[in-house]
């Protein structure tokens, strides 16, 4: 009986820990780039874009599908990062834990 309480206290202590992780990851900001820098985008820890700078240089009707595809590369630049930091402190969290191989969290 003592083990089923200590494991219910862990996974009390596991679910405090994973809230203020999501409230964490929620106010991080992360920043990609494309283009050498010519384009810039921010994500939100929840990964919503909520900020696009583009050098004014960019800013050419003419190549205008240049300048989308700069602005797609920076956004998945920016998620890879963001999903690193994520993953980072996801790690950090669990560390000592016992989990199944593959088991990822948040879940």
């Amino acid at each position: 009986m003592k083990d089923m309480m200590n494991i219910m206290k862990q996974a009390k202590a596991m679910q405090d820990k994973m809230a203020s992780l999501q409230e964490e990851l929620a106010q991080m900001s992360m920043s990609g780039q494309s283009g050498g820098g010519l384009v810039s985008v921010t994500l939100s820890g929840k990964g919503e874009m909520t900020g696009v700078t583009i050098d004014p240089s960019m800013i050419n009707a003419e190549e205008a599908d240049i300048l989308e595809d700069l602005i797609v590369a920076a956004h998945a630049d920016a998620k890879t990062k963001l999903d690193a930091a994520m993953q980072e402190k996801t790690q950090e969290l669990t560390a000592g834990l016992n989990l199944p191989a593959g088991m990822k969290l948040p879940f």
